[in-house]
């Protein structure tokens, strides 16, 4: 089978391996004639969980996505992050197609309802995601205890995302779409969706869907 290649930029530093790919993994999984490469921003042990870290990012990404477009050939370029950092600068300054993890659920989940809940980890859902959504976000919430993508990876995490996304369903939301690709890591939507009866969108997987359709279309193999 032919594979395309797809680059895909982490904002989490990760020296582990396995951690690094599990984005990757996860696309690869759903995906089979994808190859993801997967690199990450170096300096950022928290990711990104606050405007400044945000800041601090983006040039990192573009610096990255860059790269990709010079020295991998890749057919997209995914920035794995419900922010955006870099987003709209990369697409400025190179052809490929670049698909932002925020933008993408965010727009999946308005194939699936005009009544979405966020569940992110800041204290505000990120802009991109606000302004695709609009007035169809009907409902945000982010799980207790939890501020960077690191404290996901903790026990207690999944319990507290369970209530927040009961809270949000209970709000009127029909959907919720993941604003933080953390939640990919733990691999957790699966098994909210269950819980709650609705669909719960992962923000990767979002991400590849659309990095699978654009690689397609654009070289038709």
């Amino acid at each position: 089978m032919h594979k395309r290649k797809i680059g895909l930029v982490r904002v989490l530093t990760v020296k582990d391996k396995e951690l690094l790919e599990s984005h990757g993994k996860s696309i690869e999984s759903h995906f089979s004639d994808l190859s993801i490469i997967t690199r990450c921003i170096p300096d950022q042990s928290k990711g990104i969980y606050d405007k400044e870290s945000e800041k601090a990012a983006i040039r990192k990404v573009i610096d990255l996505g860059l790269k990709f477009e010079e020295e991998v050939g890749v057919r997209a370029i995914i920035v794995s992050c419900a922010a955006d950092p870099g987003v709209v600068a990369l697409k400025e300054q190179l052809n490929t197609p670049i698909i932002g993890a925020g933008s993408a659920v965010a727009s999946l989940s308005l194939v699936y309802s005009n009544k979405v809940g966020v569940l992110g980890i800041g204290d505000r859902t990120p802009q991109t995601i606000k302004e695709i959504l609009g007035s169809c976000l009907v409902a945000e919430s982010k799980p207790y205890g939890v501020k960077t993508t690191l404290d996901l990876m903790k026990k207690e995490a999944k319990k507290s995302s369970l209530i927040a996304t009961k809270q949000l369903k209970q709000r009127g939301a029909k959907v919720i779409a993941l604003a933080c690709t953390g939640f990919s890591s733990i691999g957790i939507a699966q098994e909210l969706e269950s819980e709650v009866g609705i669909p719960v969108l992962d923000p990767v997987l979002a991400a590849g869907l659309f990095a699978w359709y654009l690689a397609k279309k654009r070289f038709g193999v």
